[in-house]
């Protein structure tokens, strides 16, 4: 069952680690959210192995128009709804039994010039997920060279943030940056050659400027949030991340979530005890294989955890312990 529930090679996305994520939530059954809907291949993986109902989430209008024709197939298990995950709970009106959340940007997304978010296809600088807001174009020509800087450091680990930031602030003086490949230019001249297998020199940079425009940092604690309060006891919640900053958030998250309290020492008072909300299943996270790197190079940096939800009631974690990078721009 879970053979039939990996992709097809003609799917327009690959779901990263969808085998490990199916055999380590098994079995499968009741009703899922796809918090993350994109293409469908989570939703469509859940339904294969045996979920009866699947709620998808995507707040980008193209996810909606693209699964429109294929969703006739799966009425009545397939429900997709426009919105955020960090709504999740509200959104599916009742208990559920799992959760599968698939962050950063779609392939989809990628493959499309006229969405923006590739540097290696010249159209529009937009990235906006939802299609709505300020764009990455807004922020490229009105944030400071401060806020440039503080955005390409936290949001994408990029060394050479302020060369960057201060390059950009002087090319936009002469004409504010319209496409993907004019921003792209000038991270490229700020930074020395790639050398050969490395990865090219705006895709930190994109990285950030992408996490920024969508709020994906926060969007994601209040993600964890919504998924806590929506499982059910034994609910199962997995959730599959493209970098170290995102896995962090995670690994933290429910860490905080699993843990009983107490660890306190002699500089610092006993934290109160407390009834774990998660269990951690398993404890570490979990890469691809060898046969999942030679069919989908994408899944290189994926990780994958898991937990299950407990029958303690659900609370607000303090954000402040989930190493979220503090918002720069608002637009």
């Amino acid at each position: 069952m879970m053979a039939a529930a990996a992709a097809r090679s003609d799917d327009p996305h690959i779901p990263v680690l969808l085998r490990p994520l199916l055999e380590h939530v098994a079995p499968v059954e009741g009703v899922w959210i796809d918090g993350t809907f994109g293409a469908g291949g989570y939703a469509r993986g859940l339904v294969s192995a045996g979920a009866d109902k699947v709620i998808g989430i995507d707040r980008d209008p193209l996810a909606h128009e693209m699964a429109a024709g294929w969703l006739r197939d799966f009425a009545g298990r397939i429900d997709l709804r426009l919105g955020t995950f960090s709504d999740m709970d509200e959104i599916a009106g009742a208990p559920v039994d799992g959760v599968v959340l698939d962050l950063g940007v779609s392939s989809m997304q990628l493959d499309l010039a006229e969405r923006g978010f590739s540097f290696q296809k010249d159209g529009p600088l937009d990235m906006r997920m939802s299609q709505s807001g300020p764009s990455a174009a807004d922020l490229v020509n009105e944030a400071s060279e401060e806020e440039l800087a503080d955005i390409l450091y936290h949001y994408g680990e990029e060394r050479a943030a302020r060369r960057i930031a201060k390059n950009i602030v002087r090319t936009r003086t002469t004409a504010p940056y319209r496409t993907t490949l004019e921003l792209a230019e000038t991270i490229a001249k700020s930074l020395p050659r790639p050398k050969p297998g490395q990865s090219h020199p705006a895709t930190r940079s994109f990285q950030a400027i992408r996490i920024a425009v969508n709020d994906e940092f926060m969007q994601l604690a209040l993600g964890l949030e919504a998924a806590e309060r929506a499982l059910k006891p034994g609910g199962k919640l997995a959730v599959v991340t493209f970098h170290s900053l995102e896995d962090r958030v995670v690994k933290r998250y429910l860490q905080l979530a699993a843990s009983e309290g107490g660890g306190g020492n002699r500089y610092a008072p006993e934290p109160e005890a407390q009834t774990p909300r998660f269990d951690l299943t398993p404890r570490r996270a979990i890469g691809p294989d060898e046969d999942e790197l030679a069919t989908n190079p994408r899944a290189r940096s994926a990780r994958l955890r898991v937990a299950t939800r407990t029958a303690a009631p659900a609370e607000t974690v303090d954000r402040s312990q989930l190493g979220l990078p503090a918002p720069v721009f608002r637009g």
